[in-house]
């Protein structure tokens, strides 16, 4: 399902090209966007029956929308498309992209993290998240283009799910493309970049390298009782 937003007119809109498919002829309109994908880990596994996916899926939602807010992305001016277990969400040109590396993973960590502490261990949610920008090509079906598939190569890649490993405390791996961490994460000072490791991605036609970030739910500090007297 897809967001209901109209096709992409601005400043920040390439122009319309006409593409010539048999006899059709097709217009596609072409955008910047920043690009964010997320994969729900083992959603699929055989524990969890069909009303478990369901309440898991609508948390995946929840605290993408409320992650997205609470960075200062409006989750309303993003275009979203459904993915099953995950999600595809383009990003405007105009918002800045430090955003996504600066407040969003934090934010999600907080979402996931009041979604789990309510919810049995079925339906608790941890997610992996790809980040990447480029070019993207609209028509009457949707959206494609090459830098979709590189953040999907990347969100599939052994590198990323081997990161949220079944014995691991973290609720959220971040991979970065080498575009973006090389253009924003590094030079942020609080996107953690240095909590993010290089690592090889090699995945169906895609051989590149990337950066992945682990994020586990911050630790509750302990209320200590006063010493008996």
């Amino acid at each position: 399902m897809s967001s209901p937003i109209p096709e992409p007119r601005g400043p920040n809109v390439g122009s319309e090209l006409l593409v010539v498919a048999g006899d059709e002829a097709l217009m596609l309109t072409t955008a910047h966007r920043t690009i964010v994908a997320a994969d729900i880990v083992d959603f699929g596994q055989h524990s969890r029956n069909n009303i478990n996916q369901v309440r898991i899926r609508h948390g995946m939602y929840k605290a993408m929308q409320a992650a997205f807010d609470a960075a200062g992305i409006p989750w309303s001016s993003c275009r979203h498309e459904d993915r099953g277990d995950g999600v595809l969400v383009l990003v405007p040109a105009d918002v800045r992209k430090t955003l996504l590396a600066d407040h969003l993973p934090n934010a999600l960590v907080e979402a996931l993290v009041r979604h789990n502490r309510i919810h049995p261990p079925r339906e608790r949610i941890r997610l992996r998240l790809a980040l990447h920008a480029g070019e993207i090509n609209y028509d009457q079906h949707g959206v494609t283009g090459y830098a979709i598939n590189h953040t999907f190569r990347l969100l599939d890649a052994d590198a990323t799910r081997s990161a949220l490993k079944k014995n691991s405390s973290a609720v959220l791996a971040v991979i970065g493309s080498a575009w973006f961490f090389d253009e924003v994460i590094r030079h942020s000072e609080l996107s953690q970049a240095k909590a993010y490791r290089r690592v090889e991605v090699s995945n169906k036609e895609t051989t590149t390298h990337a950066w992945v970030r682990l994020l586990r739910p911050p630790v509750m500090r302990r209320l200590h009782a006063p010493p008996n007297p």
